[in-house]
């Protein structure tokens, strides 16, 4: 049996409509009331390593989603009493949703996914790591005033959609060759100047709105630290991953 943690959110439920015409698949949530249709539901809270002994029991493969808790201190927690419930409960193998350069930076956003990528190494769990690059969702251009504005200095950016790095999950989980692996996740790298191109619109500049995550993202753009490309999507997939200039003239 494959279990999904944290299955009410975004990811989750896309990870389990994949799931669900190929192989037994059960939720588990912190609320059963916000639980995907259609599955076996169980309860487990991040917060109550007892609920995720029990909602492990019996599970082959885990897909541990991460926590959406924000504090490094709080969801190194969380992530941890999920690993070691995984191995007290006697889950055969998971795969974790990391986040890119967590295999080697354990600083700010990457702290908490380095520390439990570590933690799941040390556990003796058969593993596959999942790293993944913000999602294209949160990105996608528009076009407000027959323009294309932002503040990336035209850097590119790898990222990928939400549903295809659900596929990829999805077939990390029911597939061979996997285990032992940390995955690269990234997405065709586009420019914001590229985009307004191909709408048939200009591209303006503008400077940051302020102090914020977007802004610190902006930076990191800027400065192209989300340049990075690699082929383990699309290898992962059997397919080209969706782009986002596909996306915007769609």
């Amino acid at each position: 049996m494959i279990a999904v943690s944290a299955a009410s959110g975004a990811l989750g439920r896309l990870v389990i409509d994949h799931l669900r015409p190929r192989s037994e698949v059960t939720a588990v949530v912190r609320d059963p009331g916000r639980a995907p249709e259609g599955v076996p539901v169980r309860r487990g809270d991040y917060d109550d390593p007892a609920s995720l002994r029990e909602a492990f029991k019996g599970v082959t493969r885990l897909l541990l989603i991460s926590s959406p808790e924000l504090d490094p201190a709080r969801r190194i927690r969380q992530h941890l009493a999920a690993v070691a419930a995984a191995e007290e409960a006697g889950v055969d193998a998971v795969a974790f949703t990391s986040f890119l350069g967590a295999g080697t930076v354990a600083t700010g956003m990457t702290e908490a996914y380095h520390a439990t990528e570590q933690a799941i190494r040390a556990s003796g769990l058969a593993y596959t790591i999942l790293r993944h690059p913000f999602y294209s969702d949160a990105f996608v251009p528009r076009v407000t005033n027959g323009e294309i504005t932002g503040s990336t200095g035209g850097r590119g950016l790898n990222t990928a959609f939400r549903s295809d790095l659900a596929q990829a999950a999805a077939n990390v989980l029911t597939g061979e060759g996997h285990l032992g692996r940390a995955y690269d996740f990234t997405g065709p790298v586009w420019s914001h100047p590229e985009v307004a191109e191909a709408a048939g619109v200009p591209y303006r500049e503008v400077p940051d709105a302020g102090q914020g995550p977007m802004s610190w993202i902006n930076a990191q753009v800027r400065a192209g630290a989300l340049e990075l490309q690699t082929a383990d999507l699309e290898r992962v997939l059997g397919r080209p991953a969706e782009t986002v200039l596909s996306r915007v003239l769609s």
